[in-house]
């Protein structure tokens, strides 16, 4: 056990990944087909050549013959892909862990084929688990620190496990803990953004084919192929006509061109949500984000709101929860257990030093108290904008222009190439971005006090056509964002 003054655990940490958040490599060749080193690969892959043609579904996967596809290690580098936008690695979290445990050898990371249903790398989850912590009992390490412990505390609590999950992962922790014998080794789970109640921007995935700009078109033929994005669809009531709202069906997935036989089983699977709360559960939230909250779906074509409805009085009123830029916030929250808020973007809330300090603690069991300064950032970035062309960012949660300072980063060198100005504009907060070449990029919002507030877009060439979109749509147009919003 290493010599420290900051509190550590004696305990089996496993780090869980959310959706692309582990790196995949075809099984024969070992060629790495998701989580590259390069940023700028992203733009190829979502814009022309086949790149992404071998993360789509096979018929012998879909019969369940898995093994084409391995999972070799947490992201390492930024991923992006369009609606779903990008993906922080988890360098900080990843050490922030191994800083509270007693041997490197306490901490494990579970990658996985996030392309797969839920309940198969659930089933993958338990047994690695189980592997692990019998594996950190044996360890000399353990034995050293427990003597230590009985010696200047007079206790001999056997370690037990704890699990530390963002997005998908949360999932993928609170089906394996279904196992019994599993969640009597589990002392504490840490769930980071994750979506457990669904999300609509995976009906948004599903339905991306018809008359969007050409990433979409892609990720929609990739998205439509794997289980793992049905299993993000939304359980709640959240396809509304303009004056209520009724849960999504498969047959509203077979309309905008996805599988009704995968949604049908998940939904299934998920009809009611998660049945039991997780051991020890601590969960963040992001929040003060602009969130697709409802659908609205006509024959094919999809509107989304960024609203949902409630009951009030004799019928129903529609409100604006937030969320984080993802998963709205009430489907990130599992009862009956409260949660901590991190004004965070989807992407970047497992990489925000708060939540990484939110982590610490609960492996640690040490509680943290409120935030002091708190933030209440918001970004609305368009998740694709076309090269050599100006765009727009969104900003609330602050009064002024002068309130905020704004930044762009590009990933591939990690240097700053612009600080967009931030104004009024037709009675909104909007920062204007110069015009970029082609890449993947950062949008940093900062008011103080706080982790900065950021989101990823890609940057392309894309045909004049394809930048176009239909007016009920969430759409760009040379940058900028459209929503509907509550009133």
């Amino acid at each position: 056990m290493m010599a420290t003054s900051q509190p550590q655990t004696s305990d089996a940490v496993i780090l869980i990944p959310g959706i692309m958040g582990s790196e995949l490599v075809d099984a024969t060749t070992g060629h790495i087909l998701w989580g590259l080193s390069d940023p700028r690969w992203y733009v190829s892959a979502w814009t022309s050549g086949t790149s992404l043609a071998a993360l789509r579904l096979t018929p012998e996967e879909r019969s369940g013959r898995y093994g084409r596809v391995r999972a070799t290690r947490l992201i390492r580098f930024p991923a992006f892909a369009p609606v779903l936008a990008g993906l922080s690695p988890y360098d900080r979290l990843r050490k922030a862990l191994r800083a509270v445990v007693w041997h490197p050898a306490a901490m494990a990371e579970f990658a996985y084929d996030w392309r797969l249903p839920i309940v198969h790398n659930a089933g993958l989850l338990a047994k690695f688990a189980h592997r692990h912590l019998e594996s950190w009992h044996a360890h000399p390490a353990y034995a050293e620190g427990r003597a230590r412990r009985h010696a200047s505390e007079k206790t001999d609590t056997p370690a037990r496990l704890t699990l530390v999950a963002h997005s998908m992962g949360g999932l993928l922790a609170w089906q394996a803990c279904l196992n019994a014998d599993l969640a009597g080794q589990v002392r504490t789970t840490v769930t980071l953004g994750t979506p457990f109640f669904g999300a609509p921007k995976a009906v948004l995935m599903l339905g991306s084919g018809r008359g969007v700009a050409l990433p979409r078109g892609r990720l929609h033929r990739l998205a439509v192929t794997l289980p793992g994005i049905y299993d993000l669809l939304p359980t709640y009531r959240c396809v509304t006509d303009g004056t209520t709202a009724r849960r999504l069906t498969p047959s509203d997935v077979a309309d905008l061109g996805g599988d009704p036989e995968l949604a049908a089983d998940s939904l299934a699977m998920r009809q009611y949500g998660p049945s039991r709360p997780l051991m020890g559960h601590v969960q963040v939230v992001g929040m003060h984000q602009p969130t697709v909250q409802s659908v609205t779906l006509d024959r094919g074509s999809l509107a989304t709101h960024q609203f949902t409805y409630r009951p009030f009085l004799d019928g129903m009123t529609c409100v604006d929860v937030g969320g984080d830029g993802t998963v709205p916030r009430e489907s990130a929250q599992l009862p009956p257990g409260p949660a901590i808020p991190v004004a965070q973007s989807h992407g970047a809330v497992a990489a925000a030093a708060e939540a990484v300090l939110v982590a610490q603690d609960a492996v640690t069991d040490q509680h943290i108290g409120p935030w002091l300064g708190e933030t209440r950032i918001g970004l609305d970035v368009p998740d694709v904008v076309q090269a050599g062309c100006p765009f727009q960012v969104g900003v609330t949660g602050v009064e002024l222009p002068t309130d905020v300072r704004c930044a762009v980063i590009d990933l591939s060198s990690g240097l700053q190439v612009d600080a967009p100005s931030v104004q009024w504009r037709d009675g909104a907060i909007v920062a204007t971005g110069r015009p970029l070449p082609p890449g993947l990029y950062q949008v940093q919002a900062n008011s103080g006090g706080m982790s900065p507030v950021t989101h990823m877009l890609l940057s392309a060439d894309l045909p004049q056509r394809s930048v176009h979109q239909p007016p009920d749509s969430t759409s760009e147009v040379c940058g900028t964002t459209r929503h509907e919003r509550a009133r």
